[in-house]
Formats: C-alpha cells, structure tokens, sequence
C-alpha cells in the first residue's frame, strides 16, 4: 500500500463532474488531491485542496502543475501525454500510465490494439480523409469516427449508404462496420499495482436516438449468467493485456447472434458506473482511488438493482440553469439526484444524473420514465 497521508499530494488533471464525485470518494480518505482544469468554474472548483486553471493540453502548465506531486492521475483522457512522461521518468507515479492514455487518446490505435491481442471487436479499416471510404464500400452500412478527439458523441458519423460520405470526416479516423447489436453493454474493471483485478456488475446503457448520450443506464444487466460471465472476462481480459493501473470502462455491443464486441474503452471512472456511488458496495470512483494507491480493491457487488438517468440540458435553452420537477422527483422512494454544480445549460449538456434503486427492473424502469418526465432543465 501507497503512503498517503497528509504529506502525499496527489493531482487530478480534470476537474469535470466525474472528478467532482472521485472528490468526494476521497474525502473518506482524507486525500490531499489537487486539480487542474481550463474552466475557472468547472464543478471541482470550490473542491479538493487546490484549483489551478490552466491548459490540460499544453506541456508546460500540465508539467509544472505535476512536477510538485508525488501522483498523477486522470478524469479526462485528454491531456498532454508526453508531460506525464516526462514526469513518470522524474518519479512521479502516473496512473493511468502515460503510454495507456496515448493509445485510448487515438481510436485507430484503440482498434489496432484489439486486434493485436486478440479482443473481439467489430471489422474496421482505417482512413486518412472521407473519400477514402469509396474504397471500402463493401463495410456499409457503417460508422466513421475520428481517431482523435471525439467524444461525447461528436466526432462519430453513420454511413449508411455511398450518399452519406460526405458527412464523413477529413482526419486521421477509422471506418467500422455497424453493427445490428441486442444491447450496448459497460463492464467496469480496476487493476492496482499488484495485478489484483475486480470487476463492476455488466450494465445495460439507452442512448439518445440523436444525440449518441446515455439517456437511461439499468443494472445489472438484463442478459443471462453466461452473458455477464463472457462480458467480464472480456472486460477483465482487456485491463490485463492493457496492464492499467486504475480504472477502465469497457464498453461492448451485444450482438442479435449472442456475441460480444468490445467497442471502445476509458481509462477513467465512466457514465457507466455514477449508480455505484449507491448501489454497490464500493463505488468506482473508491476504487480507482483504491487502485492508483496500490490498496486492496473494495467488493463490488450490488445492494439491488438500480437505474441512472442522465439530466440533460433541454433544447432551445441557453443560460442560467433552472431545475424543473426535482422536488416532484426527490417523493419517489428511491431517488437520488446527483447536480453537477454547471451554472450555464445548454442543449443536451450533462448537468447531472439521478441514480434510482429499486427490488425490481420493472420497478426500476417505471421509476426512471418517472423521473426523466418529471425534470426538465431550463434557463
């Protein structure tokens, strides 16, 4: 186990809502965690014990923001690299490692790595600029994605048809075979120094028909023993070749044939996992802390079944946000808010996301309809 007591400053590039949350793991902790992030009003802000606005990408900021840290990690997987190893040589401890996030930074190499190693994963091709699917035409319908810098749903494009190339990208990205999947499934995994190795229950994510966001997340999964037993030794799988320290989201399609297909991964805590804060015994964001600091990993089996909603900024709203239907919300058993501290709404951005617990996943699916009529955000 790390020595981390008071004297042990640990700094978090990222200061999002995910790291809001992995802030309040830490609290238990008592963890001294220091934060960096471009926003000055980004949700960690009145946070941790120190907020430094600054680039996440630029060398100098990233390098000597770390350089008086005895560990580095992540909320964010975009973030100067070649900082961080600049710093690992120097001593400090960086997890995720460097290396892991310049994989996962770029998709193609992403891909390139499942392949390698033989993870399953839909057919791909690589592509430098859009014309360059004419040549795969054999492979639509299909999705075009960028290698870098998408996320969130930007930076993916469908192909269906030859008709919809120009709505492709000209960047390095890769084309991929869509695929008429059952299920988006997310499995959870930690890995510390050691190698010890737990894994989340598998769950079941709704994305938006548009706008490629989760809108509803259901767990555990509703798929058979054998199912959740083939996607976590995938996802188990995938950490041990990767040799990540922390944790790593694996997100798979569940095919119309039975198959599993990784689709892409995150070495950070994920929108897969914010029910754990409630529903499980250790949170993800209490193990990834458990993991960076080489402490033995926390049970994560869950008390019941739970379901997350993600509260999405209304369309045609801009400004101060203004939660409507909450305390309609707050009278159904079972239901915890989670606001992510972001003054300014817009369309579809993540203002926060309501965790549900219930006996039952029909229980759970009424609840979830429930609240995601009942809370509009709005300006």
């Amino acid at each position: 186990m790390e020595h981390f007591y008071s004297d042990y400053k640990i700094g978090m590039l990222g200061g999002g809502q995910l790291g809001r949350m992995l802030l309040q793991a830490a609290v238990d902790y008592n963890l001294e965690i220091h934060v960096l992030d471009p926003d000055a009003d980004a949700p960690c802000k009145n946070w941790g014990n120190s907020f430094t606005t600054g680039s996440l990408t630029d060398f100098d900021t990233v390098y000597q923001f770390g350089k008086d840290m005895d560990l580095i990690t992540i909320e964010i997987e975009n973030v100067n690299v070649e900082a961080l190893k600049r710093l690992q040589k120097e001593g400090t401890k960086v997890f995720p490692q460097p290396e892991i996030i310049e994989m996962i930074q770029d998709k193609r190499l992403q891909k390139a790595f499942y392949l390698n190693h033989n993870i399953p994963t839909a057919p791909f091709v690589l592509t430098d600029k859009k014309e360059d699917i004419l040549n795969h035409l054999d492979l639509l319908p299909a999705v075009h994605k960028l290698g870098k810098e998408g996320y969130d749903g930007k930076g993916v494009q469908v192909i269906e048809t030859k008709a919809d190339i120009p709505k492709g990208f000209d960047k390095p990205g890769l084309l991929e075979k869509k695929i008429d999947f059952e299920k988006e499934l997310s499995v959870i995994v930690a890995r510390n120094s050691d190698g010890e190795i737990t894994a989340f229950p598998t769950v079941e994510m709704v994305f938006h028909p548009v706008h490629n966001l989760v809108e509803f997340l259901f767990a555990p999964a509703e798929i058979s023993e054998d199912l959740h037993k083939k996607a976590e030794k995938i996802a188990k799988g995938v950490i041990n070749e990767i040799g990540l320290v922390g944790i790593l989201a694996v997100e798979m399609f569940l095919t119309k044939d039975g198959e599993i297909l990784v689709n892409e991964i995150a070495p950070r805590p994920h929108n897969s996992g914010h029910q754990t804060i409630q529903a499980n015994y250790t949170s993800q964001y209490e193990q990834h802390l458990r993991a960076i600091l080489n402490m033995p990993l926390g049970a994560t089996n869950q008390h019941c079944p739970a379901a997350m909603v993600n509260l999405l900024g209304e369309p045609g709203y801009v400004g101060n946000a203004i939660f409507e239907g909450l305390e309609d919300a707050l009278n159904i058993e079972g239901v915890y808010p989670h606001l992510y501290g972001k003054k300014i709404t817009k369309p579809f951005r993540k203002m926060g996301h309501v965790t549900i617990l219930d006996q039952s996943i029909e229980g759970l699916k009424k609840k979830s309809e429930q609240v995601k009529q009942l809370i509009k955000i709005k300006a």
